[in-house]
């Protein structure tokens, strides 16, 4: 009798167990490109929480950080082809959509206040749509990137100050072509030798966001930062189309206001990282200097107009006269 007891307890858990597994009617697998720690992960276990819990459980939201399922490109076409679901991404959607290259323009923003207007007004809804209509993406959510800005081992502070600075870019055509505008010496190379190559004085500077300046120890080999703050952008959190029109109304409502949660949740975290990278990077000996950006903006402005499509001037202009 004890025994059927317990066959019966284990069977109706397994029952149990399997109605659970079984329990979601829709499954959205989420992959990107940033580790657990990053803020865009934390970001994406919120949006898991509020979609599972407002939808009841009918929708499961499936993580793969640390690009599980691929790199960007990689998990863009598998969206693409049905086999996942959502991401995070950015200016690669150029590559379809030729107004997504304004996530990445350099001096295309004043500050973030700037930025902020534009992406949530009309401009970022002409860019929200193209990328739709030709990558059958649909953008929920975009959060906000730490600017660029320059190191190096003296304060500049205006562009004659660089004066020949060689100066690692990555491999963008309108990065090379801006700084060289500029007056460095741009020298495009892969993120991995940068450390060795200033260590080394091969470089004298090089560009990136505060967030990469920390974790790849720059403040090692660089005593400056220069706050050019020279691109501003933002990055997109999206979803295949076909599986979201896929979803009854009520869930894909369920699925747009848990992205709007995490967006705003992310721009908290977003806050008090950019305040916390400042002082971490301070305390590692780095001192920042304030730089005359009207100059570096001014001087920059004829290589970024020449690198720019019609199309793409247009947009630029509409934001210049935000």
């Amino acid at each position: 009798m004890i025994k059927q007891l317990m066959t019966s307890a284990v069977l109706g858990a397994a029952m149990l167990g399997s109605h659970s597994l079984m329990a979601a009617d829709y499954t959205l697998q989420f992959g990107h490109l940033a580790n657990e720690q990053n803020i865009w992960h934390q970001a994406a276990e919120k949006f898991k929480e509020e979609v599972e819990t407002n939808s009841d459980g009918r929708i499961e939201v499936q993580l793969y950080p640390n690009e599980q399922l691929g790199n960007e490109m990689d998990v863009i076409n598998s969206i693409q082809l049905g086999t996942a679901d959502m991401t995070i991404t950015g200016e690669s959607l150029q590559n379809w959509a030729p107004k997504a290259a304004m996530m990445a323009v350099p001096y295309a923003f004043r500050d973030a206040e700037h930025l902020h207007a534009a992406v949530n007004g009309d401009i970022g809804a002409e860019i929200e749509a193209q990328i739709t209509e030709r990558t059958n993406l649909v953008p929920l959510a975009w959060f906000e990137r730490g600017p660029r800005h320059l190191t190096s081992n003296r304060p500049i502070r205006t562009p004659d100050e660089l004066d020949g600075l060689r100066l690692r870019v990555p491999n963008v055509p309108l990065f090379v072509d801006t700084w060289q505008a500029l007056g460095a010496r741009p020298t495009p190379m892969a993120f991995s030798e940068v450390f060795t190559a200033l260590q080394q004085n091969t470089l004298e500077g090089q560009e990136n966001p505060l967030s990469l300046i920390e974790s790849a120890s720059f403040n090692e080999v660089q005593d400056y930062i220069n706050m050019t703050g020279h691109v501003r952008s933002w990055i997109y959190v999206v979803i295949g189309r076909d599986q979201l029109e896929n979803m009854p109304e009520e869930l894909q409502q369920v699925v747009r206001d848990a992205a709007q949660t995490m967006q705003a949740y992310e721009a908290e975290l977003f806050e008090e990282d950019q305040a916390r990278l400042e002082e971490a990077l301070e305390e590692r000996g780095m001192e920042f200097v304030e730089v005359d950006v009207d100059a570096f903006a001014e001087k920059a402005r004829p290589a970024v107009l020449e690198a720019l499509t019609d199309e793409q001037r247009e947009l630029f202009d509409a934001i210049q006269d935000l």
